[in-house]
């Protein structure tokens, strides 16, 4: 019985060995026996010269001393002395950009301008000395075309800075 099996099992590795791709390989070799792979040389490395250091007298630019500075000067507010009032309760349309916000309309009751503004899907009707915009905007002026804002923003040493920004009237009947 070993035998048999020893016997069917030679016969069997003896069919795998034809060459049932000889063609395939005979023709790959034909094709790259003039094929020679070459590698570049490899790059000429230039020893490392260190640079000293000659700034001595100048204070160093990564020592926590400078970084102290940095911050004792934000919290003590420079600037000018501009600093919003961080104490005063916030209004509705300071929750939102000022990008965001969409002059609609101008009302005029007894000789004082009001503006309509859009924000998401509320209507509001604001007038000079609101506030609206996440950049502590404060409205300077209404006129029949704009908005005009003076806002409070912070550079980054930590000083307050002003910038006048406008929010124009938008036309009404648009695609929507």
């Amino acid at each position: 019985m070993k035998a048999i099996a020893a016997i069917a099992l030679g016969l069997l590795l003896a069919a795998c060995g034809g060459e049932e791709f000889g063609d395939l390989k005979s023709e790959l070799k034909d094709k790259t026996k003039d094929l020679r792979g070459r590698i570049d040389p490899l790059p000429v490395v230039k020893p490392y010269e260190p640079v000293p250091y000659k700034a001595f007298d100048q204070p160093d630019p990564f020592s926590s001393a400078k970084i102290e500075l940095v911050t004792k000067s934000a919290s003590s507010g420079g600037g000018g002395g501009l600093k919003p009032d961080l104490n005063r309760p916030k209004e509705p349309l300071e929750a939102y950009p000022l990008e965001s916000l969409k002059m609609v309309g101008v009302l005029q009751q007894r000789k004082a301008n009001f503006a309509l503004v859009k924000a998401d899907t509320g209507l509001y009707r604001v007038k000079v000395g609101n506030y609206m915009g996440q950049n502590f905007g404060l409205i300077t002026t209404i006129t029949e075309s704009q908005i005009q804002l003076r806002e409070l923003i912070q550079d980054a040493v930590g000083d307050w800075t002003e910038r006048q920004s406008t929010l124009q009237l938008q036309e009404v009947g648009g695609g929507k």
